[in-house]
């Protein structure tokens, strides 16, 4: 596509197929801004309609700035996708994290190369259907939770900057998501209906084992309990989470002594052993293994440019969809810092994401490197 006139005015949306951004597109109409809609392609991989539905997502995105009236093209991130993001999250499980890999894509994919493919094409702004919102105050543009609470969807958005906060439209950011619903269906959207996504984009529905198997060789070892009982054996460390309970295969072994209190609980991962290759368990939902009361992050992001106070009351989330944590940033220098919550949080993992807020702002926060047991 050529470039655009009056970029000015102009802002490109990214379009999924789904009805979150095909909303954002037509608020953005209607408010008077000339939209071009793009599909971005990430993955390319065994892309067939077992799978990866991103033929369907891209005939609805197309069918939809149709009806809204504006111009829509298909980009192709894939080659910027396999090397900024795929491969960092095979790098993390091959080191026993559990890593995120929408954070890494909207930083690097959405919110970068979309970025500059907006700004070869002449255009000023970006918009996207995220749950968020963005104030400017004092020269400097803050992040801000999505008003529907249970849609804010800033967890992943953490790691922007305030260049692309500052080219960036969130129009849904003050809606709730039956009022999304309601404007797509009144506008006669074809997808107002459409069930949203989950998942990771290029796993899709498939079985995540058999799919990580296929770029990361098996590795079978001993699943043992704290106390270094042998209770079975796990296919590899990369097929586990800490606090996972489903799949463990050992659900009818007793936990020691039978007349131990908690003897019949279900298994839960507390640890991975990476030197001896061993997932470690313990019984029952609130074992003191399964709660850390701090952690050490590290490849922070602040989206001010610069840190938060030390010792202030924060509130911290370590996995989407968790409540606010109050805590403490105890310290921090340019390359880690450490949280301290003020009650013991649940399965905090290493390789997600712990992000900070303050009330509604979204601070910035960093990857979950070590945690602390109240042990």
């Amino acid at each position: 596509m050529s470039a655009v006139s009056g970029s000015g005015r102009t802002v490109v949306v990214g379009m999924s197929g789904g009805v979150d951004s095909a909303v954002a597109a037509l608020l953005l109409k209607r408010e008077g801004w000339h939209v071009v809609g793009i599909f971005m392609k990430n993955w390319e991989d065994d892309d067939d309609a077992e799978y990866c539905a991103s033929r369907q997502d891209l005939v609805d995105a197309a069918a939809v700035a149709d009806v809204i009236g504006i111009e829509f093209e298909a980009v192709n991130f894939s080659a910027q996708y396999r090397e900024r993001v795929f491969a960092e999250f095979l790098h993390e499980y091959e080191r026993g994290r559990t890593p995120n890999p929408d954070v890494l894509c909207n930083a690097e994919i959405k919110f970068r190369c979309f970025l500059d493919h907006a700004r070869a094409m002449g255009a000023e702004r970006i918009a996207t259907g995220h749950y968020a919102r963005v104030r400017e105050t004092g020269g400097r543009f803050e992040l801000l939770k999505g008003e529907d609470g249970t849609k804010d969807q800033s967890y992943f958005l953490y790691r922007l900057d305030q260049e692309q906060l500052a080219r960036t439209l969130f129009p849904l950011g003050g809606l709730y998501k039956r009022e999304v619903r309601r404007i797509a269906r009144e506008a006669g959207l074809p997808n107002h209906a459409r069930k949203d996504s989950t998942g990771i984009c290029f796993i899709g529905e498939r079985p995540f084992r058999a799919f990580l198997s296929r770029y990361l060789p098996p590795r079978p070892g001993e699943i043992r309990a704290i106390d270094g009982r042998v209770l079975g054996r796990h296919d590899g460390l990369m097929y586990h989470t800490i606090g996972q309970r489903k799949g463990l295969g050992i659900g009818g072994i007793r936990g020691g002594d039978e007349a131990q209190a908690g003897a019949h609980e279900a298994w839960y991962v507390v640890a991975k052993d990476m030197e001896a290759n061993a997932l470690i368990v313990a019984q029952g939902h609130d074992h003191p293994r399964l709660l850390s009361d701090r952690l050490m992050a590290a490849d922070l992001n602040w989206i001010a440019g610069e840190p938060p106070h030390s010792h202030w009351v924060y509130a911290a989330k370590t996995r989407y969809r968790q409540q606010d944590a109050p805590c403490e940033i105890e310290r921090v220098d340019a390359h880690r810092c450490e949280v301290v919550f003020a009650a013991p949080q649940w399965a905090v993992t290493p390789g997600q994401s712990v992000v900070l807020y303050e009330s509604d702002v979204c601070l910035g926060g960093g990857i979950i490197s070590t945690t602390g047991s109240v042990l």
